[in-house]
């Protein structure tokens, strides 16, 4: 079969308002368990220009499109991004976000019915002490039942000396 013969792979998805938060992604047709939906796109930074810019939008860095890579870039999907930063968090995710060989894949971690919003689990780690204001700051409005109210990440608690083992 000729290049030109091929027929295009039908859109999984679309762009549209969402009800939990701005724009969100929207299942077009039925997505298979393990469906390799969309590539997390966008300019590759280190975290120092990540910070930069989210302090020149005056914002916390996690209010972003911003993604971290395993070798300490960040893929910056404000710039040159596409339709998956518009991707909402959830608590309880109908989606995955895998890295594989320095790109970002996002998969489907169930069957996600035609016109269902997709979703995955930002779990946002922030360093600092995570307060109530912070926590309304990072607000999770997903509705799930297991909402947790926060689009952080629990904080890892500090090990006790105890638990350490002695040599």
């Amino acid at each position: 079969m000729s290049p030109s013969a091929k027929t295009a792979a039908p859109q999984l998805y679309e762009v549209r308002k969402s009800p939990v938060h701005g724009n969100g992604v929207f299942a077009l047709h039925d997505i298979r368990a393990g469906e390799r939906i969309i590539e997390y796109r966008g300019e590759r930074i280190t975290w120092d220009q990540a910070t930069q810019r989210a302090e020149e939008r005056g914002g916390p860095v996690n209010h972003t499109f911003y993604f971290s890579l395993a070798d300490g870039r960040v893929i910056d999907g404000g710039k040159r991004g596409n339709d998956a930063r518009w991707i909402n968090h959830a608590c309880e995710p109908n989606c995955q976000a895998f890295e594989d060989d320095g790109k970002v894949y996002i998969h489907a971690m169930r069957d996600i019915a035609a016109g269902e919003e997709l979703n995955y689990n930002y779990a946002l780690i922030y360093d600092e002490r995570h307060t109530p204001a912070l926590k309304r700051l990072f607000e999770c409005r997903c509705g799930t039942p297991a909402c947790s109210g926060t689009m952080l990440a629990p904080k890892r608690r500090a090990r006790k000396k105890a638990d350490v083992a002695s040599v």
